[in-house]
């Protein structure tokens, strides 16, 4: 907020802020200066997602019917006594962490959530935050996607599944411990049975940051509203703050 008074575009990580209140607060500043706030939800640039993006938009896998993700790592010794495990601090746990990214990225494939339903919880580590938690969320069209964000992992995972009326599209891996970064396609064949299968890897360094750094010089130079924004924030903190509601955890 002090960087959009002193008239600067801003770009600032997910999730932007721990609560909606404070995000409507950001959305007021920014409408009233006019200048853009980017949203670093980096996933949407890794290549596997854009990729998955792009066949999504072409009609590849058909009409989408549903999406099941999964992220989570293992956590390491003193995590519990980290900045993260402060509600104070961080707004929460492993949902408002590794699962806003889950968040954002079914939102981006899916559109505008009407349902939401699922609950968090601290089954292994000795915090007042979650270290896991299930979401359920349905569009209008009752499109669904159902994730689980985890920090009792054990061994780190990312798993992005799109499951069209054609097709399906399995993006896994992140790169480093997260393992290779691999998009797989399922197509459905007119007779069924075993689809034919497609697979792209990604094994070069990340390079999502730099590219959502060069979206957001082009927000400032073509003044356009950056997408991730602070409205694509809200969305997901709407989704964060009602699990943390119905499973009595701290909000903002």
């Amino acid at each position: 907020m002090s960087a959009l008074r002193a008239g600067k575009s801003v770009f600032v990580e997910k999730p932007a802020a721990i609560s909606t209140r404070q995000l409507d607060k950001l959305l007021t500043l920014s409408n009233h200066t006019g200048l853009p706030v980017r949203v670093g939800y980096n996933h949407r640039y890794h290549p596997a997602l854009l990729k998955a993006r792009e066949l999504v938009d072409g009609g590849t896998i058909g009409p989408l019917m549903f999406i099941r993700a999964r992220y989570g790592h293992g956590g390491r010794l003193g995590y519990n006594r980290e900045w993260r495990a402060d509600p104070k601090l961080s707004g929460g746990g492993e949902l408002i962490d590794q699962g806003v990214h889950l968040i954002d990225l079914a939102h981006w494939f899916l559109g505008d959530f009407t349902h939401i339903e699922g609950h968090a919880d601290t089954y292994f580590w000795d915090m007042p935050v979650d270290d896991n938690a299930f979401v359920s969320l349905r569009t209008e069209a009752n499109q669904t996607a159902w994730l689980h964000v985890s920090c009792t992992e054990w061994k780190n995972l990312f798993s992005f599944e799109i499951y069209g009326r054609t097709g399906k599209l399995h993006i896994e891996g992140l790169g480093t411990s997260y393992g290779t970064e691999r998009l797989t396609f399922y197509k459905m064949l007119p007779q069924m049975g075993p689809p034919d299968t497609t697979i792209w890897e990604y094994p070069a360094g990340d390079i999502s940051w730099e590219l959502e750094v060069k979206d957001f010089l082009e927000d400032i130079r073509l003044g356009r509203t950056p997408v991730p924004g602070l409205m694509e924030a809200r969305a997901v903190m709407q989704v964060v703050e009602k699990i943390y509601q119905r499973s009595g955890y701290f909000t903002a």
